[in-house]
C-alpha cells in the first residue's frame, strides 16, 4: 500500500510490507520509549537486547500514539490507531526521526569521538575550545549533553535515534554552530547514529572493552569500523595512527584521511616535553604549549582536539593558546587537592586495563621515587567480567599499595566481584593489596594510610553522581567522598 504524503516524506527509502489502518495522520513526535510518547506521537517498536518494544505498543497507544511502527503486529488492533510493519523499526526510528525534525545535524558542524579511551575527554575539550572561541556548541557526552551553557541530563553515552534528533533539533534552534559528540559502539552496532550528517570523525584507540556486548574483540573493532565506513566524502577522519587499529578503521574510508601521533610521522605528531602531577609542556607540529592537563594519553587528546580544530578552519597558535587554560572533563584525571595536606588526589573514570595502566604509569612516572602512590579500585558489575583479575594484577603492579572495593555491583555480588578480581594477584603481589568492600571506607582507608608526598588514584567511577547496587542508585561521588576524608585529615 502507498503511504501518504504526511508519512512518505519520514520513510520514503524504506518498504512497508503492511498497513492497518489510515496513514494521513498528523504526526507530532517520534519515539522508540513508550515512557516518552505523547498525543499524536509515532511509537516505533524495537527489538532491544534487555527488552522488546513490541511489548509496550499497549502503554505507547495508552499515551496517545497515533501511529506505531513494529515488525510484528500485536494479536490486538485498536481501530483508532494506524499500524505499519516494516523489516527494520530499528533503521526507520533513527531515519524517521531526523526527516521528521528536518535534518537539523546537517545545519551544523558535527564531530563524532569514538574509541575505547578518550572520547569523553576529547569531545568535552572540543566544546570548551569552540566555546572559548567564542561559538555556541552542543555536547553529547558520558558526563553530560550541553546545549550552550545548558546541562541536559544522560543516561547513555550515546542517546537513542528519536532522542538523539530531537537533541539536535533543540541544539540548532537555540543557534548552535557546532555539536560534539561520543560516539559509543553500542550506539554504532545499534544503529543509534543513522540519518546524523557528520562534518568528521575521530579515532582514540581500542583496547580490551564492551566484550560482555560484541563477544570478540574482532568484533568490537568492525562496530568502531562501520562509523568510518559510512562516512561522506566531504567530511574528514583523524586516526590515531600509533594505536595498532588506527588505519584498520580507515581503510575503504571515503573521507578526507588525516594522522596524529606520538610516535609515527602524521599530519598532526605531538611531542611530549616534560610532565608532572600539575601539568605538561607539549609541542604539536611547529606550536608548544603547557596546559594543566597531566599524562601521554592526555598529549594524545589535546592532539586531537588540535587536530579536528585545524581541519575545520581554526588558526592552530590560538586553539593551543586556548587550550594551555582549559580544565578538561570531569572525573578525567581530576584532581583533589584540600588545604597544605601535601596529599595530591585523582579522580579518574578508568575502568578498562589499558585506562588504568595509563593513569597509574603517568602518575607514577611524575612521582618522587621515595612517595607511594595508592590506588583505590573495582569492576562493574554485569559487564566484562575477563577484565576483572587483570585490572587488579594492574593495579598491583603499578602502585605502592591497593585498596579493591567495590565499583556499581549493579545485579551482582560484589564480593564474588572482589573474588574475581583477587584471583589476578601473584602470591607476590597479595600484601600490598587491601579489600574493602565499602566504596567509602576504602577512600577513607587510603587517606589514613597516605602521607606527605603522596597520591592517591581513586578510578573506575570519575564523574558519576551516584553507585549503582542492587538496581537502585544511591548518591555517591568519589570526588566528595576524597575531599571530605583529605579534609578530615588537616
Amino acid at each position: 500500500m502507498k503511504a501518504s504524503k504526511l508519512f512518505e516524506r519520514l520513510i520514503d527509502d524504506h518498504t512497508i510490507t503492511d498497513v492497518i489502518g489510515s496513514l494521513d495522520v498528523e504526526i507530532t513526535g517520534i519515539h522508540i520509549d513508550s515512557r516518552n510518547v505523547k498525543q499524536g506521537n509515532v511509537f516505533v517498536a524495537i527489538k532491544g537486547l534487555n527488552a522488546d518494544g513490541h511489548d509496550f505498543i499497549g502503554k505507547a497507544i495508552a499515551l496517545g500514539a497515533s501511529l506505531v511502527v513494529c515488525q510484528e503486529f500485536p494479536d490486538e488492533i485498536p481501530a483508532n490507531v494506524t499500524f505499519c510493519r516494516v523489516a527494520d523499526s530499528r533503521n526507520i526510528a533513527a531515519l524517521s526521526a531526523h526527516r521528521f525534525y528536518d535534518y537539523p545535524s546537517s545545519k551544523m558542524k558535527v564531530v563524532g569521538v569514538t574509541g575505547t579511551n578518550g572520547k569523553t575527554t576529547v569531545t568535552t575539550l572540543l566544546f570548551q575550545l569552540y566555546t572559548a572561541l567564542g561559538y555556541k556548541c552542543g555536547l553529547i557526552s558520558t558526563v553530560e549533553n550541553k546545549v550552550g551553557d545548558k546541562i541536559i541530563a544522560t543516561e547513555h553515552t550515546t542517546p537513542d535515534p528519536c532522542t538523539l534528533a530531537q537533541l539536535f533539533s533543540t541544539m540548532y534552534e537555540e543557534g548552535c554552530s557546532h555539536v560534539f559528540m561520543e560516539v559509543s559502539s553500542h550506539a554504532i552496532d545499534q544503529k543509534r547514529i543513522e540519518g546524523i550528517e557528520f562534518e568528521g570523525a575521530v579515532f582514540t584507540n581500542i583496547t580490551h572493552d564492551h566484550l560482555d556486548y560484541h563477544q570478540t574483540f574482532k568484533a568490537y573493532i568492525y562496530a568502531k569500523k562501520m562509523f568510518f565506513d559510512h562516512l561522506p566524502a566531504k567530511a574528514f577522519a583523524l586516526t590515531n595512527i600509533d594505536d595498532k587499529n588506527g588505519e584498520v578503521m580507515v581503510q575503504n574510508c571515503k573521507a578526507h584521511i588525516k594522522t596524529y601521533a606520538l610516535r609515527r610521522m602524521a599530519d598532526f605528531k605531538c611531542k611530549l616535553i616534560s610532565d608532572d602531577l600539575y601539568g605538561m609542556q607539549i609541542r604539536i607540529n611547529d606550536a608548544e604549549m603547557i596546559c594543566r592537563l597531566t599524562g601521554e594519553f592526555n598529549a594524545y587528546n589535546l592532539t586531537a582536539v588540535t587536530g579536528v580544530a585545524s581541519l575545520m578552519g581554526e588558526d592552530l597558535l590560538k586553539v593551543m593558546e586556548t587550550l594551555s587554560s582549559l580544565p578538561g572533563a570531569e572525573g578525567r584525571m581530576e584532581k583533589v587537592i584540600v588545604g597544605n595536606i601535601k596529599i595530591v588526589g585523582i579522580v579518574d573514570y578508568a575502568h578498562t586495563p589499558d585506562a588504568l595502566e595509563n593513569v597509574l604509569r603517568t602518575l607514577k612516572a611524575s612521582m618522587p621515587k621515595d612517595k607511594s602512590l595508592i590506588t583505590v579500585v573495582g569492576c562493574g558489575g554485569n559487564r566484562d567480567a575477563a577484565k576483572r583479575p587483570i585490572m587488579a594484577h594492574i593495579a598491583a603492579s603499578n602502585s605502592s599499595k591497593v585498596i579493591l572495593t567495590s565499583d556499581n555491583p549493579r545485579h551482582e555480588n560484589p564480593e564474588e566481584i572482589l573474588d574475581q578480581m583477587e584471583a589476578g594477584l601473584s602470591v607476590e603481589q597479595k600484601p600490598n593489596v587491601l579489600r574493602i568492600t565499602d566504596r567509602a571506607s576504602a577512600i577513607k582507608t587510603a587517606v589514613m594510610l597516605a602521607k606527605a608526598g603522596d597520591a592517591i588514584l581513586v578510578a573506575g567511577k570519575g564523574h558519576e553522581k551516584y553507585q549503582d547496587i542492587g538496581g537502585v542508585k544511591t548518591p555517591f561521588e568519589d570526588k566528595k567522598v576524597l575531599a571530605s576524608a583529605l579534609e578530615a585529615k588537616t
